[in-house]
This record gives structure tokens, C-alpha cells and sequence, in this order.
């Protein structure tokens, strides 16, 4: 017998993963009684299928291009064949901890977390049902971080044969497939082709358009191809994909380059073509949608109910673990009653290949776009001095700034991108301009004098440049 218990709350959050549970603690912390509904596990699909078992495959597969290199270090390896026992992997680890301190998140604000498929009623109430009952939710303001999944293209036949895989089906790899083709050359497919080539799988990327990772500025996305080329990747852009099949050798992916039809057989097909938003609830409430099927937010993450939020992957624009973070901060905040926004100027986006790409603000090309005669200020990693010995020369910081020499965007590709990113975030968000980056003292010798160098062109003050 199912049972029907009735339960009222200040706010309600609709999701776990990073907008959702970071909006759960943060109205916990503001005096609210919170509820948050999960389907599955705390800390979505960063967590458990994305951001966190992504790198810790990242670094193994790193470590397996260090051995391959540890001559140039001077080290004698006599370990030919390094093999990459998948089943035996930390990933599962590094989350599992991660997940346990979510949990003691949320005990410690005293939210209570519900698992189960949570069903929107009305903008004030929703319906739970978990493997033990029925729960029937009430509250005065709702948060929605419902999230995306991968998109299965429909206009793509063969998408449903054994082999064809999302990224969330990759992470459950128990051994290394000889040959992959990856569908999509964006952030998702160019950081499994990295992890995968470093195995010692032959990989092949089939991007739609003319350059891969084409959000990117041009000069990144044009050097990091040739990376990847280097590492041993095929990279085919312009090539439409028309259809997978069955045949005696494993799949057959059909595409179109060159004015011509051309096949590809492989082992397993990656589709990484982007992510399709959960807005389900969206629809019951009836709240105005976008193009691409997102939530339509004002700048307080503010629905078209104004007993509604939303944050994170449903309302569109950057997909991104960390963005979302603090949309749902926002959104919490809002909904309690606060008016404070985002600078989205101020948004950091990284690629985890090898080496990392890093960019944030505007591009050159962005920025030509809206008028601005943009100053660039570019220093290459093979000029600096702690690139060199760890052996990472590959790549380049540039600087964009604008007449005034503001800091209106930064591209960098090289080690540690990731990492160095923050300073140029940091400048956007406190309106510094190059010559205060290029007067700011520097540890020698780092990765960020990359920066400084970069910052110094502009400035006319670069000192290790011709």
C-alpha cells in the first residue's frame, strides 16, 4: 500500500547536480526550509558522468604520456607496454568521496533530500514518488535545475546499434576499444579523443563544421587541432555524418567530405553533438521557453512565474558545472527575497585536452564583431621559462583589451590553462586593464609570466618578446 504524505517548505529544488544542490544550501544558509528532489544521486551529471570521472581518466591518460616521455626527462622507462586496467580505475572512488560530502552538506543545513522522480503540479507544488511511497510537496518558491542529457540526434539512423555510445556510456568502459570514431568535434568529443588516443586507441574526429571546438577563438581552435593531429588524432571537419551501420568489422560510420561519400570503420562511435535540456517541468507550468528549448530567466534567474526559478543547464547559453554553481546561488538568493546578478563577461570555459584550452570575455573575433578596434597582446608558451622544463612548450596566452587597454576577454592554450585562467577572470570582473597585469609582480618561474608577458605588449612593457 502506498502511502501519501503531505510536506510544506520555504523553497524546493528541483535537481542535485551543481545549480540544484549549491541553491539548496545556499537558502538553507539565508533561514529557509528547504527540500530538495532528487531522481538518482546527489551532484548530477558533473559529478557522477561529466566534470569529476572525466579528469580522473584525464590524468591516468596523462600519466600513460609521461611514461611515453620519460626519456626526454631523463629517465630510463623499460616499461614498453603500459596497459590501462579501466576496470580497475579511481574514477569510481574520487566520486563516491565527493558524493559523501554532498551528503554531509545537506545534512549539516538541514535540507531535506528526497529521492525520487519529483512531478511539478503547480508553480506552489509537486508530487515525489520513491520505492516507499508518495510524497506531496507544497512550498512558496520553486527552483528548477533539472539539467540536460546527451543529445541522440533523430535524423541520424543507427544511433540505437551496440557500440554507438554517449559520453555517459564511454565512463563505463572496462577495456580500451582499438578504434573510435567521435561524432562532434566540441569540448565533450575533443576531450575523449585526447583521453582515449593517449590509451593507445586510434581515434578519428568528424566535426560538421569548418574547425573544431568552433566557439572557441580561431587561433585556439586552429593550434589545438594541429595538437591533436600530433598526438596521432584524425581530425576531419566539414564532414557531415549521414549514417551508422552494422558490418562484419565492427561499425561503419557514413559522412560527406569533399563533395563525395566516404566510410570509416571503427570499433565504437562516441555521439557528442551537444545535450538536450530537461524542461519538462517548464512545460507543466507553462513558463516561456526559448530557442533550444531553454527556460526563458530575467537577470535574477527569475522565470515568467514569479514564484519560479531556474538555474544551470535548463535555462541554455554555456553548459557549464561551475556557471551553474552560481546560477543557483543566484537563484537562491533571489528567490529569498535579494536582487543580485551575474557577470557573465566573467564566465571561465576550459577544455581538459592535452594541453588544456582556457578562455574568458570575448574573443578577437567578438569583439571586432561589436565595434571595438580590440588590442592583442599574444606570448607563446615555448618562450617561457617553467613551460619548458616541465616539457610543456606546445601553445599561447593571448590578451584582448580594449582601446583603453580594459581587459575584455583571454584565450590561453597550454598547461594549466585551467588554472591561470582565474587571473584573467579576475581582471575582466575588476576592470583592470593590461598594464596593471603587466606592472603586477609575477612568481619566477610560473606558467602565469605568460600572462604578464602577454599583458606587457599591450602595455608596451613586454619584456621577453622581440
Amino acid at each position: 500500500m502506498v502511502h501519501t504524505l503531505e510536506m510544506t517548505y520555504d523553497v524546493a529544488v528541483l535537481g542535485g547536480g551543481p545549480a540544484g544542490y549549491v541553491a539548496a544550501i545556499r537558502a538553507a544558509q539565508l533561514g529557509a526550509k528547504v527540500v530538495l528532489i532528487e531522481e538518482r544521486v546527489l551532484g548530477g551529471v558533473c559529478m557522477n558522468a561529466g566534470c569529476i570521472p572525466t579528469k580522473a581518466l584525464l590524468k591516468t591518460s596523462e600519466m600513460i604520456s609521461s611514461l611515453k616521455r620519460a626519456k626526454e626527462f631523463g629517465l630510463e622507462n623499460k616499461m614498453e607496454n603500459v596497459r590501462w586496467d579501466m576496470a580497475g580505475l579511481r574514477k569510481d572512488r574520487v566520486v563516491k568521496n565527493l558524493r559523501i560530502g554532498i551528503e554531509q552538506l545537506m545534512k549539516g543545513n538541514q535540507i531535506e533530500v528526497i529521492y525520487g522522480r519529483g512531478t511539478v503540479l503547480s508553480a506552489h507544488s509537486l508530487e515525489v514518488k520513491t520505492k516507499e511511497d508518495k510524497k506531496m510537496i507544497s512550498f512558496r518558491k520553486l527552483i528548477l535545475a533539472t539539467g540536460s542529457k546527451p543529445l541522440i540526434p533523430s535524423f541520424l539512423k543507427g544511433t540505437d546499434l551496440d557500440g554507438v555510445l554517449t559520453s555517459t556510456d564511454m565512463l563505463k568502459f572496462t577495456e580500451l576499444p582499438k578504434t573510435l570514431a567521435v561524432i562532434g568535434g566540441g569540448v565533450i568529443g575533443v576531450e575523449f579523443a585526447t583521453m582515449f588516443a593517449a590509451a593507445g586507441t586510434k581515434v578519428t574526429i568528424l566535426e560538421l563544421k569548418d574547425r573544431i571546438v568552433w566557439t572557441e577563438d580561431q587561433e585556439v581552435s586552429a593550434e589545438l587541432e594541429k595538437i591533436l593531429k600530433r598526438q596521432g588524432i584524425t581530425v576531419k571537419t566539414l564532414a557531415k555524418v549521414k549514417e551508422i551501420k552494422k558490418g562484419e568489422d565492427g561499425l561503419t560510420v557514413v559522412y560527406e567530405a569533399k563533395e563525395r561519400e566516404q566510410e570509416l570503420v571503427c570499433e565504437n562511435v562516441l555521439l557528442s553533438i551537444g545535450r538536450e535540456l530537461e524542461t519538462e517541468s517548464a512545460k507543466v507550468l507553462g513558463l516561456e521557453l526559448a530557442e533550444g528549448n531553454r527556460i526563458v530567466v530575467d537577470e535574477y534567474m527569475q522565470t515568467s512565474n514569479p514564484d519560479v526559478y531556474a538555474a544551470g543547464d535548463v535555462i541554455g547559453g554555456k553548459l557549464l558545472a561551475h556557471l551553474a554553481f552560481m546560477e543557483g546561488r543566484i537563484a537562491a538568493e533571489n528567490a529569498m527575497g535579494m536582487k543580485h546578478t551575474l557577470n557573465y563577461m566573467a564566465v571561465p570555459a576550459c577544455i581538459y585536452t592535452s594541453p588544456e584550452s582556457a578562455s574568458v570575455g570575448m574573443t578577437e573575433e567578438e569583439a571586432r564583431a561589436k565595434g571595438i578596434r580590440p588590442q592583442i597582446g599574444k606570448f607563446h608558451m615555448r618562450h617561457n621559462g617553467r613551460a619548458l622544463t616541465q616539457g610543456e612548450r606546445e601553445g599561447f596566452v593571448k590578451v584582448v583589451a580594449d582601446e583603453k587597454g580594459v581587459i575584455i576577454g583571454g584565450q590561453i592554450l597550454g598547461a594549466n590553462a585551467s588554472e591561470m585562467i582565474s587571473e584573467l577572470t579576475l581582471a575582466i570582473m575588476a576592470g583592470a586593464t593590461a598594464e596593471m597585469l603587466a606592472d603586477m609582480i609575477h612568481p619566477h618561474p610560473s606558467m602565469s609570466e605568460a600572462i604578464w608577458e602577454a599583458c606587457g605588449e599591450i602595455a608596451g612593457k613586454a619584456i621577453h618578446k622581440l
